[in-house]
């Protein structure tokens, strides 16, 4: 590979800023240097891929078919920069810090009160969290992204240890206002496919599990009126509206107990999960590790 052929942060770092701030003038601005030497870094792009990157419509600057490609990969390599500078503030902090990612649905709704009680209880540790889906979690613990992982599914490479944390069910759920909510008995797998159902969208775990979970038993395919990103919008909307969602226990807990969502029983369907712990193996000895898996086994 001819490596002095090779763009450099500077000039991908250029082409993200003129993208995303609009054009040359304000990326110069940001990057504190001047309007020609801005042009010259996207020419030099240009001149490395051997492509035009960028095509003036008017005023404007905008990516040609190339650019798009180009600009998607300076996005990649500098977040990943960004990640490689912060794991080397950690490195020299000690073994006193650890970077932790949790699901989404697990950040949402357990996280927040692990990090509290964390903060509480070990002052002299630092917690940094990020929160995203399971399966990219995996590959930052793979990759040594982050040291420890709170999944909704089981990690499956080599360079992570995989412990069971804690059991939980996706279960039909709707408001106290939905017409099935004072229906007694359970429903069939029929019925509930025929039903507005509103559910997270593809990539979340909540929605593989469930996806894979109906295929294995040929249930017929669901109507589904939404996809929404967020398990806590989800629960505002059964609460008030007339839809029915898969959800897991821990989310839908304290609203069962409330009476403001009911949960809907189906012949024939129980869909139980595990979440799990990961941990990268080349820093199985950090003591915040330690301390957090601890903590995360006591409260729960």
């Amino acid at each position: 590979m001819e490596y002095k052929s090779l763009p450099d942060l500077v000039e991908l770092a250029t082409l993200k800023a003129v993208v995303e701030l609009g054009g040359v003038a304000p990326a110069a601005r940001a990057l504190h240097v001047g309007q020609p030497a801005v042009t010259k870094r996207l020419r030099t792009l240009d001149a490395r891929y051997g492509v035009m990157l960028m095509n003036r419509q008017g005023r404007r600057l905008e990516l040609t078919l190339a650019g798009e490609r180009v600009y998607a990969f300076a996005r990649l390599v500098l977040d990943h920069q960004a990640l490689l500078l912060r794991d080397l503030e950690y490195l020299s902090e000690g073994r006193n810090s650890l970077r932790l990612a949790a699901s989404q649905t697990i950040g949402e709704h357990l996280l927040p009160k692990l990090l509290l009680r964390f903060a509480d209880a070990h002052p002299e540790y630092r917690l940094d969290s990020s929160v995203g889906y399971s399966r990219n979690i995996q590959t930052e613990l793979a990759t040594g992204l982050v040291g420890l992982g709170l999944l909704e599914h089981e990690p499956d490479h080599p360079d992570i240890l995989a412990q069971k944390w804690l059991e939980d069910e996706l279960l039909l759920v709707c408001g106290r206002e939905h017409p099935l909510a004072r229906v007694e008995g359970p429903i069939t797998i029929p019925a509930m496919a025929e039903l507005n159902h509103v559910l997270r969208e593809p990539m979340a775990s909540v929605r593989v599990t469930l996806d894979k979970a109906l295929a294995d038993i040929n249930a017929p395919r669901l109507k589904v009126a939404m996809e929404v990103g967020a398990t806590q919008t989800i629960v505002e909307m059964l609460e008030h509206g007339k839809h029915v969602s898969f959800m897991p226990r821990f989310v839908v807990a304290e609203g069962l107990a409330s009476g403001h969502l009911v949960h809907l029983r189906v012949v024939g369907l129980r869909i139980l999960r595990t979440l799990w712990i990961g941990r990268t193996r080349s820093n199985l000895q950090n003591p915040v590790a330690e301390a957090f898996v601890k903590l995360v086994r006591d409260m729960l």
